[in-house]
């Protein structure tokens, strides 16, 4: 059900909060504005099934443009709100977006748009419109906050995270549906996993532009719950709004778990987190030894969603589950089947390491990209995310690393992630990022970028003793022979590690093991 329907029975009840700067918006007044923006995309001339485009921080704003999108029955594409000019352009023009939404916190890229953009016939910008915008709240002013007559469901556009090249656009067919029907996922997917009911406070802590964020906001506000949005994460301010304002559900990456874990005692101890009752986590593996600390922690709250955009499988595990199978993204949705399947095609036994694919309905494509998207499937009609793992005998998948993340040295197979969890145990260590560079000898060795902790000096002696740290708990083969130190590593707020950012450099001249 889109806000409308709960306007009408609460329209008082705070849809969402900016934690940052307290602003509430009612489910009147999100109905209101986005009613009005719905009726202003009709009067633009655009049709079901066209695009609109919001390149925003997250902003009170940003969720009513997309609930106008939803119950227009359009697409809408949140663009990367840390892209430059020429990366935004690139997704708004293949989008084939008609109307931009942007705020004055991007005018310094937005201004630059602009002539990137042809297609854009009104671009809208939050607040107060810098030069070549026309104001967003003037021009909703201007329309009807009456229900528009049709409203069709519409659907997300979204790109990919473009970690390994250009983001690409994944776009499903709409469904068909009345917007005051709602998604037909919401039951599935979001109430029954998360045991979502109105009284629910969902905490975003990540951007809204991102795919599991968005969605969660607006799933959210179906049920006619709350959500909190944070304007960035901050480890203190995140747990002080989970006590303050009474969070029961919240979405979280791995990196943020290690961002608390690295808290002094007394600020952890701080805080009743009682109310919290699910804490969902995705996006990035999480290491063994930081989940089930955050369970002593938090309790046994937590719920892990491993899938992609493409909705073409997903697995679920929660506390309990995780604490016998330690380790384990879950086992599979009942609606696809796994498959662990070697270099040669053939499907693996349980224990064996392999490409994982789904079985089962899948209705998506990539954007303008008929090849692409027949690429993402093998001659069994089964589609992979790219990423390596096993089943166990009970049916629950393990994650290995990416296929392409993969370090060949000497013949023998090394994942990545085995080697970065370890590291992430040093109290010294609060990112780590491991990858192969070219060796003459063995093809490959394991090279390790770190970002040091808080008040850490980073040099040769902390190198010596990360390296020793590794020795002493894994196979020597699989250790860093070296190790860099950054103040910062590349990594997404989604919690994705831009690490080809980082091992690319290491290849040149070797351009047949960059991927």
């Amino acid at each position: 059900m889109h806000p409308g329907i709960h306007a009408k029975t609460q329209p008082d009840r705070i849809a969402h909060v900016m934690d940052g700067s307290g602003e509430a918006v009612t489910y009147g007044e999100l109905d209101d504005r986005s009613a009005r923006l719905a009726n202003l995309l009709h009067a633009q001339g655009l049709k079901t099934g066209e695009t609109i485009a919001i390149f925003m921080e997250n902003h009170s704003r940003y969720i009513e443009v997309l609930w106008a999108a939803l119950r227009a029955g359009l697409y809408v594409t949140p663009v990367n709100r840390y892209f430059g000019a020429d990366e935004a352009a690139y997704v708004i023009d293949d989008c084939e977006a008609r109307v931009l939404v942007t705020s004055p916190a991007m005018a310094h890229v937005a201004a630059a748009l602009l002539e990137k953009t042809p297609k854009v016939e009104l671009p809208l910008m939050v607040d107060s419109a810098s030069e070549g915008f026309d104001s967003y709240g003037e021009a909703i002013a201007a329309h009807s906050a009456e229900r528009p007559e049709n409203e069709p469901l519409g659907d997300f556009l979204l790109y990919s995270s473009g970690t390994t090249g250009r983001p690409k656009g994944i776009r499903f067919p709409l469904s068909g549906r009345l917007a005051s029907e709602g998604n037909a996922m919401l039951q599935e997917h979001w109430i029954e996993p998360y045991d979502f009911t109105p009284e629910a406070v969902f905490l975003c802590t990540a951007p809204l532009y991102h795919s599991m964020p968005g969605w969660a906001c607006i799933l959210t506000q179906s049920v006619g719950a709350t959500a909190v949005v944070m304007d960035r994460f901050e480890p203190r301010r995140t747990l002080a709004a989970m006590e303050e304002r009474g969070v029961t559900h919240g979405y979280f990456v791995p990196t943020m778990f290690v961002r608390f874990l690295k808290l002094p005692d007394e600020d952890r101890a701080r805080h009743d987190l009682g109310s919290l009752k699910v804490a969902m986590h995705s996006a990035a593996p999480v290491s063994a030894d930081v989940k089930r600390r955050i369970i002593d922690w938090w309790g046994p709250c937590l719920v892990e969603t491993y899938g992609g955009t493409e909705c073409s499988g997903a697995c679920y595990i929660d506390s309990h589950e995780w604490l016998t199978h330690p380790g384990s993204v879950g086992r599979c949705d009942s609606a696809h089947v796994l498959h662990i399947v070697g270099d040669d095609g053939e499907e693996l036994p349980p224990g064996e390491v392999g490409v994982i694919y789904f079985e089962g309905p899948s209705s998506f494509e990539y954007h303008k990209d008929a090849e692409k998207t027949r690429n993402a499937f093998n001659d069994k009609g089964w589609q992979t995310l790219g990423d390596m793992g096993y089943l166990d005998a009970d049916g629950y998948l393990y994650l290995t690393d990416r296929k392409d993340f993969m370090i060949v040295s000497g013949g023998v197979n090394i994942y990545p992630q085995e080697v970065e969890d370890m590291l992430l145990k040093h109290p010294a260590v609060i990112d780590a990022a491991v990858f192969g560079i070219p060796n003459p000898d063995f093809g490959e060795e394991v090279k390790a970028v770190v970002q040091p902790a808080e008040g850490i000096e980073p040099g040769t002696a902390l190198e010596r003793e990360l390296i020793d740290h590794c020795r002493d708990n894994l196979a020597h083969y699989k250790c860093p022979r070296s190790i860099e130190f950054d103040a910062e590593l590349p990594r997404l707020p989604t919690g994705k590690l831009y690490k080809r950012k980082l091992r690319d450099p290491y290849w040149g001249g070797h351009s047949t093991r960059i991927v």
